[in-house]
């Protein structure tokens, strides 16, 4: 389209689904509003009229979302150039996240708030770490949360303990909380985004997948386009998966591996 007086609704409308399939994908919801509120505002500037105009809760964010592609960071292939681009411009403390959301299924906070030297010393020790900071709901406070630590696992901590300088975690003393996950944010998805290496959400579906096939000696069905794992199986491993990610709802892993249907 060359002309924004050839735009239909039915465009527009195709959009919108498309952002919403990509927030299926790992792409947050906020920037998938965005991205439409800026096309429903282009087209109000260029048109004078308010004639294409969709609203973006009706397409975005909407919570029957299943994963219908591969994570892009199932492929670890893909990761390392956005991992090298980082630490080349200064920014290993934006890598380390992402790899300790890929090798952990962690949240960006999460990974953010992780104690580095005891998460070491217990993926030596006893071969998986527990999760307790940053937690949603601060669940980690009272619930554990292990998550195994792979040969992967155990590189990433190594790297993000470089990335901290000596620091317990990865967040610098000069920062808060809160602009500590901008900026985590900012850097990576404009690393990410030339590079194709998927959102940080992205990320942890690729740990689901990845810890999925472990758990039932079958490929997700996300990555199948089926389920080929036993139902009683797959049920299994979602549970497992659910206290992992820290949901607690099997239900929500959907959005992360695929259907169990």
């Amino acid at each position: 389209v060359r002309d924004a007086r050839d735009v239909s609704h039915s465009e527009l409308a195709q959009f919108a689904e498309h952002l919403s399939q990509l927030t299926a994908n790992g792409m947050s919801n906020g920037y998938a509003k965005n991205q439409l509120s800026s096309v429903n505002v282009v087209l109000e500037s260029l048109r004078g009229d308010r004639a294409l105009w969709v609203r973006p809760s009706d397409y975005i964010g909407r919570r029957s979302s299943v994963r219908t592609e591969a994570p892009v960071g199932l492929h670890r292939a893909k990761l390392q150039p956005v991992v090298e681009e980082l630490s080349a411009q200064g920014k290993q403390g934006v890598a380390a996240v992402a790899l300790l959301c890929r090798e952990f299924g962690l949240r960006r906070k999460e990974a953010s708030l992780l104690d580095l030297r005891l998460a070491r010393h217990q993926a030596e020790q006893l071969g998986r770490i527990n999760v307790t900071a940053g937690t949603k709901g601060g669940r980690g406070r009272s619930v554990d949360r292990w998550v195994p630590a792979t040969d992967a696992g155990r590189h990433a901590i190594e790297f993000a303990e470089r990335a901290a300088g000596g620091n317990v975690t990865l967040i610098p003393a000069d920062v808060n909380l809160a602009q500590w996950l901008s900026y985590v944010s900012k850097h990576w998805r404009r690393s990410a985004r030339s590079l194709n290496g998927g959102s940080l959400r992205d990320l942890r579906a690729a740990y689901a997948c990845d810890r999925y096939a472990q758990l039932t000696d079958a490929p997700a069905p996300v990555v199948a386009a089926e389920r080929m794992a036993d139902a009683a199986v797959d049920h299994a491993a979602r549970k497992v998966l659910s206290q992992e990610l820290g949901h607690g709802r099997a239900s929500v892993l959907v959005s992360y591996i695929g259907s169990s249907r």
